[in-house]
C-alpha cells in the first residue's frame, strides 16, 4: 500500500514541485497548477490525467480508479485508491501528471539527467 509519505517523497523529488495544504488536502503543484493531491483521510490520490482518456482509465479497473469529484470534472483529473496501487504505479502516475504541468524541456532534462538541468 502506498502512503502519503511515499507520494510526498516522490513528488518533491520532481523539479519545480511545491507542497501545500488546501482544505486539509495535501497538494503538489507547479506554480499554481496542482498535479497531484491527497485526500484529508489519506486514502485517495487525485492526479492530472487527460480528460479524453479518463473514462477508459476508470472503466479499466473501477475498484482502483475513480472519476473526479463533480467539482473537478472540468479539470484534467482522475482519482485512485492508494491501497490499490504499489509504489511503482504511484511513481508512474505522479510523474506523468507532473509532465503535464512542466515545460517540455524540463521534462526532457528530468528524463535524461534526473534533474531540471544537466550536470556541469
Amino acid at each position: 500500500m502506498v502512503t502519503i509519505d511515499d507520494v510526498r517523497r516522490h513528488a518533491l523529488s520532481l523539479p519545480r514541485t511545491t507542497e501545500g495544504l488546501v482544505r486539509d488536502s495535501v497538494k503538489f503543484r507547479i506554480r499554481s497548477i496542482v498535479y497531484a493531491a491527497i485526500s484529508p483521510d489519506e486514502t485517495i490520490m487525485g492526479f492530472g490525467y487527460p480528460r479524453d482518456e479518463r473514462d477508459d482509465l476508470v472503466a479499466s479497473d473501477p475498484s482502483k480508479f475513480l472519476p473526479p469529484l463533480k467539482s473537478d470534472e472540468r479539470f484534467q483529473w482522475v482519482r485512485v485508491r492508494l491501497a490499490a496501487i504499489d509504489e511503482d504505479e504511484m511513481r508512474e502516475l505522479v510523474t506523468d501528471a507532473w509532465r503535464m504541468c512542466v515545460p517540455k524541456k524540463v521534462a526532457a532534462a528530468y528524463d535524461e539527467f534526473g534533474t531540471e538541468t544537466p550536470p556541469v
